[in-house]
Formats: C-alpha cells, sequence, structure tokens
C-alpha cells in the first residue's frame, strides 16, 4: 500500500464537521467518497484533527492509503472536478507508510475572526460582535494562557479524552481593517477549546471578567465559570506543522 498526505482547505457552513457522523454530511466522508471514485477502490481518510460543526479550514492535513501509484498533476485537476464548491484538495505529498497526518502533526494554529462593523460580505466568516472591546485587555489576557498547561476550564463538557494538557506556544489579537483576529497555536487542542477561549476574552474586552478572574477561572477547572462558546464560523484552521524531513 501506498501512503499520501493531501493538503485541504473547506468552508465548514455545510457540514457537520469533519469527522463521519451518521445521517449527516462531513468534509471527512465528502473526501473520501471522491477519492474512492476516481482511484476506484474503498479509501479511508485519516484527518490532522478534528473541527466542529461550521468550522473552517484554510490549510487542513489528511492521510490515505491506495494499492496504485497515483500521479499528482492529474489527481489534483480531477479531484477538484469531483468535490463540491466549498471543498478543494490544493497538494498531494507521498510520504513514508508510517506518516500519520494526525500524530506526526507538531503544532496547530486557530485564527478566530471577530468583525466590530456589520459587514455582510463576512457573515459566514466572522463573528459580528456589537460592543466595544479593549484589544490591549485582551491581549494581556492572551498572554496569561502561556503560563499554563491544563485547559479543562476551555473543554466542551462530557468529553472523552485522557488529559486536558496542552502546549500553547502563541496567542495574540490583532486589528487588521475592522477586523480583530486572534491567533492562537498550540501542540494541541481540546474539543470547542478556541471558541470557548474566544468567547472568555471578549468577556474580558468587555470589561466583565478581570485578569484576576480570567486566571482564576483557568485554575478552577471548570467549564461553567469561563465565558460563552464563539460562534463555530469565525473560527479557522489555518496551519499544520510537520517535520517533513522526517514524514517524506
Amino acid at each position: 500500500m501506498l501512503r499520501y498526505f493531501i493538503r485541504i482547505s473547506f468552508l465548514g457552513n455545510n457540514y457537520c464537521g469533519w469527522q463521519i457522523q451518521p445521517g449527516q454530511i462531513s468534509v471527512q466522508e465528502t473526501i473520501e467518497k471522491c477519492i474512492s471514485n476516481l482511484v476506484k477502490e474503498k479509501i479511508t481518510i485519516v484527518g490532522a484533527g478534528r473541527t466542529d460543526s461550521g468550522v473552517h479550514a484554510t490549510k487542513m492535513y489528511a492521510h490515505f492509503d491506495t494499492k496504485n501509484s497515483v500521479k499528482k498533476k492529474d489527481f489534483l485537476a480531477r479531484i477538484n472536478l469531483y468535490l463540491p464548491k466549498d471543498i478543494s484538495i490544493l497538494e498531494l505529498v507521498s510520504v513514508k507508510d508510517k506518516s500519520h497526518a494526525r500524530f506526526d502533526a507538531l503544532s496547530r494554529t486557530y485564527k478566530y475572526f471577530i468583525s466590530q462593523k456589520k459587514d455582510p460580505f463576512k457573515i459566514d466568516q466572522s463573528y459580528f460582535c456589537k460592543y466595544d472591546l479593549d484589544l490591549k485587555l485582551m491581549n494581556e489576557a492572551a498572554k496569561i494562557l502561556l503560563k499554563f498547561d491544563d485547559f479543562e476550564c476551555f473543554s466542551k463538557s462530557k468529553t472523552d479524552v485522557k488529559t486536558f494538557l496542552c502546549k500553547i506556544n502563541y496567542a495574540e489579537l490583532k486589528e487588521d481593517n475592522g477586523l480583530m483576529i486572534f491567533t492562537i497555536n498550540a501542540n494541541r487542542f481540546l474539543r470547542n477549546m478556541v471558541r470557548a477561549i474566544v468567547g472568555t476574552l471578549i468577556e474580558v474586552g468587555r470589561k466583565r471578567i478581570s485578569l484576576k478572574d480570567f486566571e482564576k477561572i483557568i485554575l478552577e477547572k471548570n467549564r461553567s465559570n469561563a465565558g460563552f462558546s464563539a460562534p463555530a464560523h469565525g473560527l479557522f484552521l489555518t496551519e499544520i506543522n510537520y517535520d517533513w524531513h522526517k514524514i517524506k
């Protein structure tokens, strides 16, 4: 069997998320069906992670195995004819047979877009927040995240994960032409983690949660003490890092 990595981008509005779910349309199942039709065999793809319903990706990776060699140029041209208009496969990379899209990922980066002015062209790709937000205060709170490694307070309740430990390498907000963009990079993320962090940072920006309270929320490890979960449509998976010298 030959193993390939694919680089994917998609808009998540029309999907239940990445992972296959009974009776719903997922990104994973949509791609699997198209690749299976193209290579004339049943294909299963393994993603680098799981995005929730409505979350987007500008750079997502997955791997699949096939019996036959795949020609990159022909594959990319044909697969994008099969795929719906809101999913694209941008790259095909031949890798070692033990390389794994999820377990070999070194870090992941998400961006969350907050619009502070009503813009119909950004309605499905950013969260319109009508409140005035203190960017400086929010960035002070974002710095606090780097002091900790247990983020149970930002994890979705009733989850089956074995650990809530994550190493956050970077977390910062910047303003750009009417958008507030939160960028966060970590070795792994818990389910709903980024959206919960963003919702809590917004509460800090509105001065409803102090920096002292923000740190206390993390220490108490209770999701109900943190802020609301920001809407999925403002969230993008934008980068997954690998040591390509090891996996190719």
